[in-house]
């Protein structure tokens, strides 16, 4: 239980790190806002014209009597647009990442540099159009996980009352995962750590996971809070993408030094 308290730590400690770099900050939001105005778009189109859709994917309704054709029409327009909501909260973050490749993966290295104990930050030596590819490649792995959890999650809902109290607190540590997982992803590719042994990596440490990842997903449910926590999120999760690897930082490494202080004292 305590790596909940410990994930949540690092959610924090990155959007402090952002807050006193305002430079990199400012850099972090232009992936969120990209993203945000294209889902928007998406989701506009959806609610003007998703009845139409509808009415198109249901030809064999048209001789149904009043008014159970409208009824029944009505019904799967809002479920196509919940499902739309719940795909866009998962996959927002996957698409941010790959519209914001140099933008993250520039803000994680910097992370890297100002909290490691000589300054450096590892390098994956790729050339950045290897880079982007990998990361695509790799976000589209994640993305079919959680779109295959979504909908999953999305057909238990319709379960009186457990649809209603147990599966949404579930669907929230999930999305939180896979968020986690993408976040985390930045600073690892860089590592060369790939898709597989990430998961195994993070399933390891699931407490630690669901306090940096599931607080974020709640968060990203607020229009707009997406990104604006968005590059804080990606310090956070280089941070802890250290702490998985058991990498030194430059405050641990003061406080030994205060405790060994101590002690010979």
């Amino acid at each position: 239980m305590r790596d909940l308290g410990v994930g949540f730590r690092y959610l924090m400690r990155g959007q402090r790190w952002v807050a006193t770099h305002g430079k990199q900050f400012g850099f972090g939001l232009i992936p969120g806002l990209i993203t945000l105005v294209l889902y928007a778009a998406a989701l506009v189109a959806l609610a003007l014209w998703g009845t139409d859709l509808v009415t198109w994917a249901t030809p064999f309704a048209d001789d149904w009597s009043s008014p159970w054709r409208g009824l029944f029409r009505g019904f799967l327009t809002a479920v196509l647009f919940a499902l739309a909501l719940l795909l866009s909260v998962i996959t927002f973050t996957a698409a941010t990442l790959v519209i914001g490749q140099p933008f993250y993966e520039s803000l994680s290295e910097k992370v890297d540099r100002d909290v490691s104990p000589d300054g450096t930050a590892p390098e994956s030596g790729l050339p950045l159009w290897r880079e982007l590819l990998i990361s695509t490649r790799d976000s589209l792995r994640i993305v079919a996980r959680a779109v295959v959890w979504g909908v999953l999650l999305f057909a238990l809902g319709f379960i009186p009352f457990v649809g209603q109290t147990v599966v949404p607190v579930i669907g929230f540590f999930v999305t939180g995962f896979f968020l986690t997982e993408e976040l985390t992803a930045v600073a690892l590719q860089r590592r060369n750590i790939v898709v597989r042994d990430r998961l195994t990596m993070l399933r390891s440490r699931r407490m630690l996971v669901w306090g940096f990842g599931t607080p974020l997903a709640l968060a990203f449910l607020v229009p707009f809070v997406a990104v604006f926590l968005m590059p804080g999120a990606v310090a956070g999760a280089t941070l802890m993408a250290r702490d998985l690897l058991g990498e030194e930082t430059r405050e641990e490494n003061e406080e030994s030094e205060a405790d060994d202080n101590s002690v010979s004292r």
